[in-house]
């Protein structure tokens, strides 16, 4: 299995969507995943939280599982959990297309980033609000991913974070020095008011899940008004 073209391909035009699963009606994942099939969705972000590594218990291999059939984006797979080289096989065997893994909790992370490239998933490392992005320095030319938090983890429907932007503009820095192809994601608070300016930054990847599922319009107009807004914005800054 190789990396996903979406990760390892020549730079997109337009950002990925990754409409988060967590924020969706949970006792009918399978008609979401039908519902999203046809929408402006690159990507369905799957959160896995442990109730160690942040406060909250999410879903977990079994769901991962029965979503994969009614599935037609790759699976983003986002582990909030202690010790994730542990369960990376596991995960890629259920379902996962992108595997990320937290750099606070990784001590080894060159190891299990190179884990994660040998299993053919795509290789990616979230950053919580408070680490820097300088700390990856050291192995930005081997990740396909990175994913900024512009929340702390562990819970949906948080603010965005401001700085976030700023962060995002820095890796973004980082990755041209290092010549690494890797995307950056950003998750948390994502919304029509702070789109735009996440992809001016340098954002590839926009993770949203209550401004997805809980929009009276329903996810797949909403989906599909960001779509148009960042086409719009991306016109704009062209013809500046």
């Amino acid at each position: 299995m190789s990396v996903h073209p979406i990760a390892a391909g020549p730079p997109r035009r337009e950002p990925l969507l990754a409409p988060s699963l967590l924020a969706s009606d949970l006792a009918n994942i399978q008609a979401t995943a039908e519902t999203l099939a046809g929408a402006e969705a690159d990507w369905l972000h799957f959160d896995v939280m442990d109730g160690c590594f942040v406060p909250n218990i999410s879903f977990g291999l079994p769901i991962l599982e029965a979503l994969k059939p009614h599935a037609k984006q790759p699976i983003d797979v986002h582990l909030m959990i202690e010790e994730p080289q542990n369960y990376l096989a596991a995960f890629r065997d259920a379902g996962a297309t992108n595997l990320t893994v937290h750099y606070e909790a990784c001590p080894h992370l060159h190891r299990v980033v190179q884990q994660i490239k040998a299993l053919g998933c795509v290789a990616g490392v979230a950053l919580n609000p408070a680490t820097p992005a300088g700390l990856l320095v050291d192995i930005a030319a081997d990740l396909d991913y990175v994913l900024v938090m512009s929340v702390n983890p562990g819970f949906g429907g948080q603010a965005f974070i401001p700085h976030t932007l700023q962060k995002v503009a820095e890796l973004k820095d980082l990755l041209l020095d290092a010549g690494s192809p890797a995307l950056i994601g950003v998750d948390g608070g994502v919304d029509d008011r702070n789109a735009a300016a996440l992809v001016q930054a340098g954002a590839d990847v926009l993770i949203a899940g209550s401004f997805v599922f809980k929009a009276s319009a329903g996810p797949v107009a909403t989906l599909a008004a960001l779509r148009q807004q960042l086409r719009q914005a991306g016109e704009e800054r062209a013809a500046a």
